[in-house]
């Protein structure tokens, strides 16, 4: 017995020792990185980015290969390259989110002011544009009126596209059993999951054009509508939160709804009773999150609802702007040319900042609401 206590310590002893201390990794990185700018400023004479972050991942892999191998032997080294390889992809990918962020508060965040929230573009002039350029007046105009597009608009397609969306990922997990009907259901779901979203504009404003035309066929054009941007919206959300829901109920343990059939429970009551309360939490942050996805659309809005400058609460009637066409209209199209196309970049990044603001709050919203409504567990 004493013989195998001292053997199992042994194999403990071996199995721990040698360890480099933890925070090697980050010296070594941190020293590459110096090293990689060193040869960046000797070789091209300046900081070069790409070069550095090249150079600064090839010195940090071979350094923790040669240290890890030499003090903590081949098969440790090799764990530590991978553990190094996945971290700094992970970095890089971060890179891109992080400067698209600080450029777009930077901008933003210095352009934005009360005015251009509470105001719309109606009346805009270039001569405005001039003098605040040239420091003798402030920025007119705002966005407003998109502000508020955005939420008419994108709160329609919601209303459109989630009963349609759960109701429809509902009857593929409890009601189809694999049959035809539910395969090619799920087929044109995965089909349009993938339509580019230009040609979900398109698709909606030939649906209201042709319905129009029946009905008036010398004003076909009135069909360009809030509420056509919000059917363009909805086809694109609704595979969304097909699929997160039904990847959410089928997440649901069997034995939940075998209990409730043993006790006499009908199917419906069971799904709406069971199964939705203990998938809410997931099914309302998977809506949210497509919701996050579509607000930020350009080119369905451009094609059913078109740009307007101002106020428009009517979603069945009239052109409606969002943020998204707003700052296109505002780079493409400034509203004085030349230097004073300052001042409409500038409104740009301030619309751009209020918008990124919306995406991110509504992902957080989506962490929160996945986390107060998860079933509870433990006793």
């Amino acid at each position: 017995m004493l013989t195998t206590t001292n053997n199992s310590t042994t194999t403990s002893r071996a199995l721990t020792s040698k360890q480099l201390p933890k925070i090697t990794p980050w010296v070594i990185a941190a020293a590459s990185i110096i090293v990689a700018t060193i040869i960046s400023f000797i070789a091209f004479g300046g900081f070069n980015i790409p070069v550095v972050a090249v150079l600064a991942g090839l010195i940090n892999v071979v350094a923790v290969f040669t240290l890890s191998g030499a003090y903590e032997g081949r098969r440790k080294a090799t764990d530590r390259v991978a553990t190094t390889v996945v971290t700094s992809s992970f970095i890089l990918a971060c890179v891109p989110l992080i400067s698209l962020l600080w450029m777009t508060i930077a901008k933003g965040g210095a352009a934005i002011s009360f005015d251009l929230l509470t105001r719309t573009m109606l009346g805009m002039k270039g001569v405005l544009d001039q003098q605040y350029v040239a420091g003798e007046a402030t920025i007119a105009g705002g966005f407003y009126h998109a502000i508020v597009g955005t939420v008419l608009i994108t709160a329609m397609a919601c209303v459109i596209s989630i009963p349609i969306g759960v109701l429809t990922a509902i009857y593929l997990v409890e009601y189809s059993g694999k049959n035809k009907l539910g395969k090619a259901i799920t087929f044109l779901v995965d089909v349009m999951t993938g339509i580019p979203s230009i040609v979900a504009g398109l698709f909606a404003f030939a649906l209201f054009s042709t319905i129009v035309g029946f009905i008036m066929p010398d004003a076909a054009g009135i069909a360009k509508t809030g509420f056509t941007a919000a059917v363009a919206l909805s086809v694109l959300m609704i595979p969304i939160v097909v699929r997160n829901t039904e990847e959410i109920l089928r997440l649901v343990p069997m034995d939940l709804r075998e209990a409730s059939y043993a006790l006499g429970v009908p199917k419906w009551k069971t799904i709406v009773k069971i199964v939705l309360p203990t998938s809410v939490s997931g099914i309302l942050s998977g809506i949210t999150i497509a919701i996050a996805r579509v607000i930020g659309e350009t080119a369905p809005i451009m094609v059913t609802a078109g740009f307007a400058k101002a106020l428009n609460w009517n979603l069945f009637s009239g052109w409606m702007s969002t943020l998204p066409t707003y700052i296109y209209d505002s780079q493409l199209r400034p509203v004085s040319p030349g230097d004073a196309a300052l001042a409409s970049s500038e409104r740009a990044w301030a619309a751009a900042l209020v918008l990124v603001t919306l995406v991110m709050v509504l992902n957080l919203l989506a962490r929160v609401i996945a986390r107060v409504l998860a079933p509870k567990t433990g006793r």
